[in-house]
């Protein structure tokens, strides 16, 4: 429980007032007792204990009051002018009346009969209190502020923490949506080359098609899911590309059991091993062959998916040139929302030849 919900209840407020206004009284006695030591007349302890805890009695009862007066009429900009005489006023007030009040109350109780009760000489005692008193309240007053202006600084930073994380949900949610039309115009066009060709494979196509979408659906508010799920929905596609390229499409999955319960992006490596067919084995007319590995590297998470195609291009300045599509852009975009620099996604000629996609994040299960 933060110091903001104790404070609203009313029996920790209570107590914390009283506490404060106690240990003062202590240290107004002793300040009265060790000033007085020295003197002609010097006195006990318990009895300038008896003149410094009233008025600090009465200031604890009127603290409750003074701190609502705060919130009522608070000093702000725009009308500060109007409430800062305000409270000069109520702080007049508050020190007339209390010291008043403690004075009356000390000929009461130890005074009476040893001396006539004389007036003027409570009028002289509220005068010469008048500017220490005074301070007690405008210090409560201070405090007060001090306490709502740092209420809604955490308030605000909870609160634009908050908007923080709906925005980058909003954000990942809408990245991976984009990901749904994507695959299905892809995936319906390539149905609709095979209706007039091969009409079973074209049938085992919307098969795997519905699974597909099936296990897409089972977690479509989820950003993350376990690596294994992650390689069902990835096993999905590949029937439908295996369908597709008929024999020219050889897939492998080397996965460190280890690895499976790793949460990993949903719908993370479905683009990647998209743009790997896409590019890398699709214009290929011998054997495409499609290698994912996923292992763990000391506190990150290593997955690879190699193609045997022709890389990125190198042009006549040795620079290589790659325009990344919607699937990678999109999938950049999600790794640096859902983990900052923690993450790593490169792409890069294996020497042996093809491409070779790296992706690391953080290994947690």
């Amino acid at each position: 429980m933060n110091a903001q919900m104790l404070w609203k209840r009313r029996s920790v407020r209570w107590g914390l007032i009283a506490l404060v206004w106690m240990l003062a009284a202590l240290i107004f006695s002793s300040q009265l007792y060790f000033f007085q030591l020295p003197t002609k007349d010097p006195i006990s302890w318990l009895e300038a204990a008896r003149s410094q805890f009233i008025s600090p009695t009465l200031w604890a009862l009127a603290t409750p009051l003074a701190l609502w007066l705060a919130g009522r009429f608070p000093i702000e900009q725009q009308h500060w002018r109007r409430r800062v005489p305000l409270h000069v006023l109520f702080g007049l007030l508050f020190a007339v009346v209390i010291v008043g009040i403690a004075q009356i109350i000390y000929y009461f109780i130890f005074a009476w009969g040893q001396r006539p009760y004389n007036p003027m000489g409570t009028l002289r005692t509220i005068i010469y209190n008048l500017s220490g008193d005074f301070g007690f309240y405008a210090l409560i007053i201070l405090l007060s502020h001090v306490f709502d202006y740092y209420r809604r600084y955490r308030e605000g930073q909870l609160t634009a923490a908050q908007l923080q994380t709906q925005l980058a949900q909003a954000q990942l949610q809408a990245l991976k949506m984009q990901l749904h039309p994507h695959f299905l115009f892809n995936t319906l066009h390539s149905i609709s080359a095979l209706l007039y060709k091969d009409t079973d494979a074209a049938d085992k196509m919307i098969a795997r098609l519905g699974d597909f979408l099936r296990l897409t659906l089972e977690n479509a508010g989820t950003q993350e899911v376990t690596l294994q799920q992650e390689l069902e929905f990835l096993k999905c596609y590949l029937e439908i590309e295996r369908i597709r390229f008929q024999d020219r499409l050889v897939t492998r999955l080397d996965i460190d059991p280890a690895t499976l319960d790793t949460p990993v992006p949903n719908l993370i490596l479905q683009p990647i091993v998209e743009n790997a067919i896409r590019h890398g084995i699709a214009p290929r007319s011998t054997m495409g062959r499609l290698d994912i590995l996923a292992e763990r590297i000391g506190g990150m998470l290593r997955i690879e998916i190699k193609d045997n195609g022709p890389g990125l291009p190198t042009y006549p300045n040795g620079i290589r040139q790659f325009k990344e599509g919607l699937g990678l852009a999109n999938t950049r975009a999600r790794l640096e929302q859902l983990y900052g620099t923690e993450h790593r996604f490169e792409l890069a000629n294996d020497p042996v030849g093809g491409l070779v996609v790296t992706l690391e994040i953080p290994y947690t299960r």
